[in-house]
């Protein structure tokens, strides 16, 4: 077998694939071969990355679409099937979050907290596996958590709780579809540099207009992480590629830290002189 990512011919659908890391997945899949169908609330998006899809050589389809509306997203896999002639990757990766309190949420923000980060991807997996089943071909699932979804949150409580519903769902699929050859894995992220982190939330991706921390912020930020900085979304394009490739034929159930080792430090961080400290500043420098 080569050690290359191949996924020529292949038809993939990511959701949030007009931006951040949804967009590097989108991108990496097309690298490897693969025909890819960009799902983004945003138009402008999905456009800019369907282009770039089409200049990598790949064909492309941009899916205006708001993965809250089951419809939506039923419609945008079956538009996919329907151009590409088959389909083999669904990427669940459409999210978003707002701090707040639990006791202070609405009902209403709760609700749209679990439509976009956990309804979303049941839709998406229950319109895509009939497809992949009847294909013959077996397929893989990508689901995009969060480290939230292994720790406490608070702020973030509805967000981290669907996350953590994503993970078991992401192992309880791999058990049940196993028999079609459909893997089903996930990918949790930390501290990932985004238009959405970076202030920019709508119209087009502009690095340029990006909200930058302070040179204190991200070094505080920087010695939150083993590995010393922040990731960038291509990070996670390649783990999400490799995942869905035969060099991961063997591997299903799993959720991969994409996280510079911030899971497994559990707490432990940098101090300024650069020493490992915990929260309540024993130091083993």
């Amino acid at each position: 077998m080569s050690l290359s990512i191949d996924l020529t011919g292949q038809a993939a659908l990511v959701t949030g694939g007009g931006g951040g890391i949804g967009r590097a997945i989108a991108l990496r899949l097309a690298d490897a071969g693969c025909d890819v169908a960009v799902a983004d609330i945003v138009p402008e998006r999905c456009e800019e990355t369907a282009a770039k899809i089409r200049t990598a050589g790949r064909r492309a389809l941009a899916l205006p679409t708001d993965v809250m509306d089951k419809a939506q997203v039923r419609a945008a896999i079956d538009r996919t099937q329907a151009e590409f002639g088959r389909f083999d990757i669904l990427v669940n990766n459409a999210g978003g979050v707002s701090r707040r309190d639990f006791v202070d949420q609405s009902e209403r923000s709760w609700q749209r907290h679990i439509d976009i980060n956990f309804t979303s991807m049941l839709a998406g997996v229950s319109a895509a596996v009939p497809l992949m089943i009847a294909g013959g071909r077996g397929g893989s699932i990508i689901n995009v958590s969060s480290i939230e979804g292994t720790r406490a949150a608070p702020g973030f409580a509805v967000y981290a709780a669907c996350k953590a519903a994503m993970e078991s769902f992401t192992k309880s699929m791999a058990i049940e579809l196993s028999a079609h050859n459909i893997r089903v894995n996930a990918i949790a992220p930390d501290h990932t540099v985004t238009p959405g982190n970076r202030g920019n939330r709508a119209g087009p991706v502009d690095p340029a207009a990006w909200t930058q921390p302070t040179p204190e912020a991200q070094d505080a930020m920087d010695r939150l992480v083993p590995l010393g900085r922040e990731g960038v979304d291509v990070e996670c394009g390649d783990a999400a590629a490799f995942l869905c490739s035969s060099l991961a034929c063997y591997i299903t159930g799993v959720v991969l830290p994409v996280d510079g080792g911030t899971a497994a430090a559990a707490g432990w961080h940098r101090d300024s002189a650069g020493a490992w400290t915990l929260a309540h500043g024993l130091n083993f420098g």
